[in-house]
């Protein structure tokens, strides 16, 4: 081999040493960056000499992609779960002390003792406080749902604008790529960063993903619904500025496909838009559907009857009074115009005492002709709260009970269904915080490997530069010679 060789060989594996080493330092500096993929600076042979001809990332499509279905389940679980932590204190209140089933079980207990002693008026006066009790817990937790729906909604708008960003951003990232695919150089932090600006949009909304030539990426929605081909596709939403009982909300679109947020008492949701909406349009209207069933049942209960004449409203009353809302059948917003019926509210100029006696409505529904202990009346109220009535089937509480055991039923229905949403939140949490340790393994750094490679370049580039003086100790000898 001639001198002239040995000092080519030398100079190209100092330049093919001083290549790794700036990609193995590269990757130690951002060994902590989660969105960082390894690099491998890949060497190849040439005669003479060695020389660096290509940087490549240590990507896995397929775990990445199941990263990403992870990070789109997890991301909506946990907004379904967390706002219906926020429901549950804001509608029944710590360990349920304002819900409408803690309500009337004291209005139960107003009642019976009244029975025991009906004579005493202040004993009347009690269980009209105790009613007044009911329809504030109605009222609010109506106002509580709405407000609610109207947070819920206002977060979707959020969302879809941080969505048609992150879409924007996608697509420089996308072109970057493109770019630098085509003229040969290295793309590999604009790979980075398309990726992780995936993973974003990912929690946002369930996404596939293929890959055409010269890496142009393309993004679809888990049921087909194009996000990005090119350029973003539109993400559509049409805020409201408050909700009433029984008002839809507005269908988030992309691409003009409306987003679905699952059917049915199904907990699960992938995607936080997903979460958002089965918040606002299942969970909460449900509920706020429940709590109208609770005050039709005890409009019903307390209505007055008379031999030929039509049930009036009694202690409890709304706008459609005198008459009683129709039996099984759901009224919208009932929950939020229920009140006491001011001809028992001594505070109104009423008389609690026709809850013992009757005719609110007139003579003909009086009861009690003259006794002061008569309380066969008083009795009967106490007994309908736990007499099976009609309600709407559509409320997701099919079982057939009064009205009290209907109002205990919806916060155990409530409990049952955030008892199974925090259990998929747990559930996914760890299946995303699996897939990306397995990312993480398969394509992340290691320091600890990435420093020993450092030690074995350093051992190269020792023997490169020992070759080079060597090289040159023999030239000088050479020259020495001629001269």
């Amino acid at each position: 081999m001639s001198l002239s060789s040995a000092l080519s060989i030398a100079q190209s594996a100092l330049l093919a040493t001083s290549k790794q080493t700036s990609v193995v330092s590269r990757n130690v500096a951002d060994a902590s960056n989660p969105d960082y993929t390894r690099r491998i600076a890949v060497v190849t042979s040439t005669a003479p000499g060695a020389r660096a001809v290509e940087i490549q990332r240590t990507a896995n499509d397929l775990l990445f992609r199941q990263n990403l279905s992870a990070l789109s389940a997890w991301s909506g679980q946990s907004a379904l779960y967390d706002g219906m932590d926020q429901l549950d204190l804001s509608v029944n209140g710590v360990d349920n002390a304002s819900s409408p089933s803690t309500a009337i079980a004291n209005l139960q207990k107003a009642l019976q003792l009244y029975a025991t002693t009906p004579s005493n008026q202040n004993l009347g006066t009690s269980v009209v406080d105790a009613a007044k009790q009911v329809v504030n817990s109605l009222n609010s937790g109506t106002k509580a749902i709405q407000d609610f729906r109207t947070q819920a909604d206002s977060q979707i708008a959020t969302a879809v604008n941080d969505l048609n960003s992150l879409l924007s951003q996608f697509q420089d990232a996308n072109r970057a790529v493109i770019s630098g695919t085509r003229s040969g150089t290295d793309v590999s932090d604009a790979l980075d960063q398309r990726d992780a600006l995936l993973k974003k949009i990912s929690e946002y909304v369930p996404v596939s993903t293929f890959t055409r030539g010269d890496n142009d990426m393309v993004i679809t929605t888990r049921d087909g619904s194009t996000l990005f081909e090119t350029v973003p596709r539109s993400v559509t939403f049409t805020p409201s500025s408050g909700y009433s009982a029984g008002t839809p909300g507005n269908t988030v679109y992309i691409d003009n496909v409306p987003v679905s947020a699952g059917t049915g008492d199904n907990t699960t949701a992938d995607g936080k838009l997903a979460g958002l909406l089965k918040l606002r349009d299942g969970v909460a209207s449900t509920m706020q559907s429940q709590l109208d069933e609770i005050a039709r049942g005890l409009i019903t209960a307390f209505a007055e009857t008379a031999p030929s004449q039509p049930n009036a409203t009694g202690l409890f009353t709304w706008s459609g009074a005198p008459a009683i809302p129709a039996a099984g059948t759901l009224v919208d917003g009932l929950a939020g115009s229920i009140s006491v019926n001011a001809a028992f509210d001594p505070s109104a100029g009423g008389n609690p005492a026709l809850l013992r006696d009757g005719g609110a409505n007139g003579a003909a529904y009086v009861v009690n002709t003259g006794g002061a202990s008569y309380a066969d009346l008083l009795i009967s109220y106490g007994n309908k709260l736990d007499q099976p009535m009609a309600f709407d089937t559509s409320t997701g509480i099919a079982v057939s009970s009064g009205v009290s055991d209907y109002a205990a039923n919806a916060i155990g229905w409530f409990e049952g269904v955030r008892q199974q949403a925090s259990t998929n939140a747990d559930s996914k949490q760890a299946l995303a915080a699996r897939t990306a340790e397995a990312l993480s393994n398969d394509t992340g750094v290691n320091v600890d490997q990435e420093m020993s490679l450092l030690l074995d370049l350093e051992h190269t580039y020792q023997a490169s530069a020992h070759m080079m003086k060597t090289v040159g100790d023999m030239l000088d000898s050479l020259l020495a010679a001629v001269g």
